[in-house]
């Protein structure tokens, strides 16, 4: 069976982590043809990956999948671009905040549009991903879409558009809230006495940690939460703090206030 081209219109770090990601996964080199105005991102990638650098007009005429992996400030540019020149693939576009109907608007048809939200762990192969599929994608393509963002982590698909802002806010941004308790974790952590390079390894580690054990584990992250906090110990009356600064209440302002972002952002591009 002759293996389905796979097109990308940018080389930037998602895209060179998808395309590594394939390859991994033992798509053919061959099959994969990249695009950039940037021609050392793409050189670069040529190199580490011997994949195909392609014109515009190369990818958009053999690609059976066309990945749209460019900044949402340029995603309108190119989409008028190759608007008359490209066949009629399944599109496949990661860029934040740009919604199907501002691709089909901009490409000058209706087309079979799935819109990605991954974050940035898909740099490492552990992204977490939000598909959404307009209603011209067929079960092949969704397949073949998953199957795409397989290759850097998980994915979940969505029944409404309107999710991907809450993706956006809660995997999307995610990284940053983790990163944010790690960092005060381990300023405090030197405060208390560690040397930065002890409380950056245990911090980094117990994230770890603590991740893999949720992911593995039968039990919620309720009932973990619980094993850990002994009644009277130490991480009762942590916990205890964490619950008196209002940490949830915290918590739900930060992914609304995401999400209502990335509507505005969503509104920007549109107009």
């Amino acid at each position: 069976m002759k293996e389905t081209v796979i097109g990308f219109i940018g080389a930037g770090n998602m895209a060179s982590s998808i395309v590594r990601g394939l390859i991994e996964a033992g798509k053919k080199p061959s099959s994969i043809f990249v695009t950039d105005i940037d021609q050392s991102k793409l050189e670069t990638l040529t190199d580490e990956t011997s994949i195909k650098p392609a014109t515009t007009t190369e990818v958009c005429t053999f690609a059976e999948v066309l990945v749209l992996a460019v900044k949402p400030q340029v995603m309108k540019v190119v989409c008028l671009e190759i608007a008359d020149i490209r066949a009629s693939q399944l599109i496949i576009s990661v860029a934040a905040g740009i919604r199907t109907t501002q691709l089909e608007n901009w490409l000058n048809s209706k087309s079979a549009i799935v819109r990605c939200m991954p974050n940035t762990p898909a740099l490492i192969g552990e992204g977490a991903t939000g598909l959404f599929a307009n209603n011209l994608v067929n079960n092949r393509q969704k397949e073949l879409a998953q199957s795409i963002m397989d290759a850097v982590g998980l994915t979940a698909w969505l029944s409404n558009e309107e999710d991907i802002d809450t993706v956006t806010a809660l995997s999307g941004s995610g990284p940053a809230y983790f990163f944010l308790l790690m960092e005060a974790m381990q300023e405090v952590a030197q405060e208390l006495g560690l040397e930065q390079e002890v409380a950056k390894n245990l911090v980094y580690q117990t994230a770890i940690g603590a991740s893999q054990l949720a992911r593995n584990a039968e039990d919620s992250v309720v009932a973990l939460r619980k094993k850990v906090t002994s009644p009277g110990g130490t991480t009762e009356r942590a916990v205890d703090e964490f619950e008196a600064g209002n940490l949830r209440g915290l918590v739900r302002n930060a992914l609304i206030a995401a999400k209502d972002r990335s509507l505005e952002l969503s509104e920007d591009f549109s107009n």
